[in-house]
């Protein structure tokens, strides 16, 4: 299931070593792009948004709709919450990928282990997805974010 990412620009962003896990610099300096990843996340077919059950305060979870089928218990975060994304200013994302794009993410830079996954206390599928800077990255992030949706449903 290789996604053949393009390598992501320049550096990685700074991020914390420990949760909450947030992104501190290197934000799309436009918000219009966080809105368009979310308008085009949540419009995925049988995805519901809710709050997070596990992340900061105001992040909005992308949950798999009850009722649709669900695959392995390492393509979720909590519950049948499979990916969320952060509020402002961090606009970064969580998402569980299976293993091979996350080796595929991180090596191209658009991603990163996430540290209690880095611990062994949550699978290693959980990644942070790094905020949209433009709209060809914010298509990457929206890919990811599928992938993500795709092994929710298994």
């Amino acid at each position: 299931m290789a996604l053949e990412l393009p390598q992501r620009a320049g550096a990685r962003p700074r991020t914390t070593p420990t949760n909450p896990h947030t992104q501190l610099d290197q934000q799309p300096a436009d918000p219009r792009l966080a809105e368009e990843l979310a308008r085009r996340a949540f419009a995925l077919p049988g995805v519901v948004e809710e709050p997070s059950g596990i992340s900061v305060p105001g992040a909005r979870a992308l949950v798999l709709a009850a009722g649709e089928p669900a695959g392995p218990r390492e393509a979720f975060l909590i519950g049948r919450e499979f990916a969320h994304l952060h509020p402002a200013p961090d606009h970064s994302a969580h998402a569980m990928l299976p293993p091979e794009v996350v080796r595929e993410a991180v090596d191209a830079g658009w991603a990163e282990p996430h540290p209690a996954a880095r611990m062994g206390l949550i699978p290693e599928t959980a990644v942070m997805l790094y905020a949209p800077r433009d709209d060809d990255e914010l298509a990457v992030i929206e890919t990811l974010i599928r992938s993500s949706r795709e092994f929710a449903a298994g």
